[in-house]
């Protein structure tokens, strides 16, 4: 003998607005390639890929990394590499060659 389910009483309204969406999208924080605002200055790469200039234990450093969301706030994940200024400035002036490699391999 199957068990009777209930279903959820419907509440009665005058309006034919159709269902209410109880779980909204997330807006978007930040596009593709823009600076959020923030305590350190961040910039959005891609999704939840983010750039941020970061101290650490008195040290400044460029972070690139991926971060994750919990209880509404963004936390830095595992995934990702911190540069020295020096690592930074060193990766910028090497720009140039790793595009002509990127485009000789496409």
């Amino acid at each position: 003998m199957p068990k009777n389910k209930k279903k959820p009483e419907s509440s009665s309204s005058d309006s034919d607005d159709g269902p209410v969406d109880r779980n909204p999208p997330a807006e978007k924080k930040a596009k593709m390639g823009s600076r959020t605002e923030d305590k350190e200055p961040t910039w959005v790469l891609q999704g939840k890929k983010l750039v941020k200039v970061r101290e650490f234990k008195g040290k400044v450093y460029v972070d690139v990394r991926e971060f994750y969301e919990k209880n509404g706030e963004m936390l830095p994940g595992k995934k990702g590499i911190s540069l020295t200024p020096e690592q930074w400035r060193k990766l910028l002036s090497l720009g140039d060659e790793i595009n002509e490699a990127i485009s000789s391999s496409c």
